[in-house]
């Protein structure tokens, strides 16, 4: 069993989930690793604060907004110009020359960047482009598709805008040659940037791009699971031309997949097609274009025509329908066959019978009409009571006019039952052959069972290779992830940075202000514990601010009798928070004697008690008592 039919099943809530993105949004994550998958959309759940993924969908539905944050989440853009630098050196100085030498001069250069988030790897591969052929040529032959599927990525993408720091690591000749400085920061040249087109493409669901030279996709089969890398491959083999390359990320190797793609370098992951016959053979039309029948616009004439093209003695039996959907004529085999009468002539063909029976022909008819071309529906079974069983081989012929306008089709039934014995028969010959030849091999059993011993250590090293491939996919994965995060944790370090610098700065204001004062100032809190205790007061009672921060302003042991403000404090502290003047007899720190003003006034914000404010100051000097 290899690593990729061993990987973890989705939750059955998990899949419910992945299921609703894909009706709401037509987003299919059901092809990416599970284990990335539950981490990404965990991130989300949290941070919303629901529990479990039912009820994050509940809150789906509730919210639309959130898709776009859970979207953003999963589909982690990280990228950046010419990422890798080492590998992209190879393709500049080895991939683009051999490339650039096998298309002629008079032929479209056509790249493919998959996944190309915020667009820094397709403009990468222009510059490169723009550096081996010249800005001229370049804007004459070059095409650089870009495409993926998150909407926020591609539109910043079409911008072309990116940040001084996005550059940082770029020669500067480059950065001078192919960037223009902006507002926001700097430009990909205008020029260059007419020949890369962005466009929303979804690896899994869409059609690929064809005849591509280049095709781009680096980092982005990780995120994938074994199943859903194939099918990716499989239509990047049919993207790519017989010349073209595949250039993938460090982490993507494709030893399991020989079939589609032969190294090129396999240090910098650049892989050459294996062109595959077979499927282009599949993909080309079986039929060539039948004869073109001439018809009048006259309908007496067309109907005639019609019953020649369907001549009633062929053997083999025919049906003619006009454009319209009527059947026009039967030959005798068909009439036969399907107990056709003079009364089903000019009836339309849904009506009766055949239309459904042996096979749908409804849908071929509607195909050969509108393409032009014949279509082949197949071999099928044919049963009627009292006949022995037939297959039949349907085709449906679209019948042209002169202007190759569609005057009907031509729907031929033919009899192939002869044949599928036949082919029965040769295939249980075949099939005692084999038995026959399996006998004659029972003389090198022994060789053959030590070369089954070897295929069998061969296929637990790929395993083992594919284990630690998956093994080293999931790390880089996430090893992005971890960039993402750091970026959020350094962005939110240079707000608190800059909330802590605006703090001291407050402070230092503040301090400033109650240090000059000539008045002792107290704040309390709630609770009438010292909060904030000013130079005066401490010049004026004796005590330091750290020793009365925190301690209940009526347990102080100072000269000012703090008993007698027990109440003007609860008046402040109150719910009305009045303040209150006093004058008491207090002894300073040096042992006179004064009177003190002693104001209390309450302290409030947001219409709440914070606490309260005493503001003491020395009215009158008293002479010690004899």
């Amino acid at each position: 069993m290899t690593a990729g039919n061993r990987k973890s099943q989705a939750s059955p809530e998990l899949a419910s989930l992945l299921e609703y993105l894909r009706t709401a949004r037509g987003f299919d994550f059901t092809g990416y690793k599970t284990a990335s998958l539950e981490r990404r959309i965990s991130k989300r759940v949290k941070a919303v604060g629901c529990d479990g993924y039912v009820d994050y969908q509940d809150y789906l539905e509730a919210n639309p907004g959130e898709f776009t944050e859970l979207f953003n989440t999963i589909l982690i853009n990280v990228t950046a110009f010419f990422r890798d630098r080492e590998a992209w050196d190879y393709v500049a100085s080895d991939v683009i020359p051999r490339m650039l030498a096998d298309i002629p001069e008079s032929e479209t250069i056509r790249v493919w960047s998959a996944g190309c988030a915020s667009g820094e790897e397709a403009y990468s591969a222009a510059i490169l482009l723009a550096g081996a052929l010249g800005g001229a040529d370049f804007r004459r032959r070059v095409k650089i598709y870009a495409t993926d599927i998150d909407d926020e990525a591609l539109a910043a993408a079409r911008q072309a805008m990116y940040p001084v720091a996005a550059v940082k690591d770029l020669p500067m000749e480059i950065v001078e040659k192919y960037f223009e400085p902006n507002a926001g920061g700097l430009v990909f040249r205008p020029d260059l940037r007419r020949s890369v087109i962005f466009g929303r493409n979804d690896l899994v669901q869409d059609a690929p791009i064809s005849r591509v030279d280049l095709l781009i996709s680096r980092n982005t089969l990780m995120y994938f699971t074994a199943e859903t890398q194939a099918r990716v491959l499989t239509q990047f083999n049919f993207s790519l031309k017989d010349t073209g390359y595949l250039f993938l990320g460090k982490s993507e190797m494709l030893i399991t997949h020989s079939d589609l793609f032969a190294p090129h370098d396999m240090k910098w992951r650049v892989f050459r097609k294996v062109p595959r016959t077979v499927l282009r053979e599949r993909m080309t039309f079986a039929g060539q274009p039948h004869r073109l029948l001439d018809l009048t616009a006259d309908v007496s004439g067309r109907y005639a025509q019609l019953r020649e093209g369907a001549a009633d003695v062929s053997p083999v039996a025919q049906i003619a329908v006009d454009a319209e959907g009527f059947v026009v004529s039967a030959n005798q085999a068909a009439r036969k066959l399907f107990e056709l009468g003079p009364a089903d002539m000019g009836r339309p063909v849904q009506d009766l019978e055949v239309s459904y029976q042996p096979v749908e022909l409804r849908t071929g008819i509607q195909q050969a009409s509108q393409d032009g071309q014949p279509v082949d529906l197949g071999r099928v079974d044919w049963v009627r009571p009292g006949q022995p069983p037939r297959v039949l081989q349907v085709t449906v012929v679209p019948i042209l006019g002169g202007g190759e306008a569609v005057l009907g089709t031509s729907i031929g039934f033919e009899d192939v039952t002869a044949f599928v014995r036949l082919d029965a028969d040769h295939r249980e010959s075949r099939r005692q052959l084999e038995t026959a030849y399996e006998e004659l091999q029972s003389t090198v059993e022994e060789l053959e069972t030590t070369n089954e011993e070897l295929q069998s250590t061969n296929e637990e090293l790929e395993t083992t290779n594919e284990e630690l491939q998956s093994t080293n996919e999931e790390l880089e994965t996430m090893n992005e992830e971890l960039q993402s995060t750091n970026d959020e944790l350094e962005t939110m370090n240079d707000e608190q940075r800059m909330r802590a610098l605006e703090l001291d700065r407050l402070n230092i204001f503040l301090e400033g202000i109650l240090g000059n004062l000539e008045l002792a100032v107290v704040v309390i809190d709630d609770a009438q514990q010292v909060q904030l205790w000013n130079p005066a007061a401490s010049e004026m009672w004796g005590l330091r601010e750290d020793e009365v921060a925190g301690v209940h302003f009526l347990s102080l042991d100072i000269g000012l009798p703090v008993g007698q403000l027990r109440d003007a404090m609860r008046a402040a502290l109150g719910d009305g928070g009045a303040g209150t003047d006093l004058v008491l007899e207090a002894v300073n720190r040096r042992g006179r004697t004064f009177e003190c003003s002693v104001r209390v006034q309450p302290l409030r914000a947001d219409g709440k008690s914070r606490g309260a404010i005493l503001i003491m100051a020395e009215s009158r000097v008293r002479a010690p008592a004899e």
